[in-house]
């Protein structure tokens, strides 16, 4: 029985992502591995190698098909692969199945739904929702999952519009702030004033210890009232990152 010889211009890939792009009245393709495309747009992932399945660039994908170097010249004004490979990466569109597209975004809309729940509580009970009830009331809203940004910018986005249909509140982080006594009086007052409440107040030697609780939205101020005004003599510590009523386990 003679021997079947694939054809030299022909690469057989199998279970791959395809990026596709048109330029110059032409496709262009490229494989790469399934869930690294996005990571590669959101910056997560920065190793070309990892993304791509080949390092060629395709008219066909399915058919193994590669472009030739005469057509990438025309439509991109460059012959270098790699280069030409990111910007498909960058502008081209993600062909996958309709049941891919649905299972991504269903797991995307379970990571949005977690990262509310991580992030807040009742504010009646002082206590997190359970992820079911993120998730109904995220579906009551009708938000719609946008697949190119990341879950914690959509979380961010959903607890906005939760708020609005349901009791729900960022939960506190508890801080221990330690700042030099010759600035402490200073200081401590432009804290005290993003803190809601100063939990607490001491001494320790020539330290001002304060233990505050606080909007996580403000952590990054008083970050930087600690890193600029004492000149890497204050310290800033998380303690936890809810807010937990006494009995409680800890909830992070």
């Amino acid at each position: 029985m003679p021997k079947i010889f694939t054809p030299t211009n022909q690469i057989r890939l199998t279970n791959v992502a395809v990026v596709r792009i048109k330029k110059a009245g032409k496709r262009f393709e490229i494989a790469c591995y399934k869930n690294k495309v996005v990571s590669w747009r959101t910056g997560a992932e920065k190793d070309l190698d990892e993304v791509l399945q080949s390092a060629s660039v395709f008219t066909n994908v399915s058919k193994g098909e590669v472009a030739k170097k005469e057509d990438l010249l025309k439509a991109f004004g460059k012959d270098d692969i790699t280069e030409i490979c990111k910007e498909i990466l960058a502008k081209g569109e993600l062909q996958i199945s309709e049941k891919e597209r649905h299972d991504q975004l269903e797991a995307m809309f379970r990571e949005i739904a977690t990262n509310v729940a991580d992030r807040c509580v009742n504010p009646e009970t002082k206590r997190p929702y359970p992820v079911s009830i993120i998730e109904k009331s995220i579906r009551d809203i009708h938000y719609s999952i946008k697949p190119n940004r990341n879950a914690k910018q959509q979380a961010l986005e959903v607890i906005k519009l939760l708020q609005a249909t349901i009791p729900l509140e960022r939960a506190k982080m508890r801080l221990k702030v330690t700042l030099p006594r010759k600035e402490a009086k200073r200081l401590k007052d432009k804290i005290v004033k993003l803190c809601s409440p100063l939990e607490g107040e001491e001494t320790e030697g020539d330290k001002l210890v304060l233990i505050c609780l606080i909007n996580p939205g403000h952590y990054r101020e008083i970050d930087e009232i600690i890193q600029k005004e004492t000149k890497g003599n204050g310290v800033l510590e998380v303690l936890n990152l809810k807010e937990i009523k006494e009995g409680e386990e800890v909830l992070e």
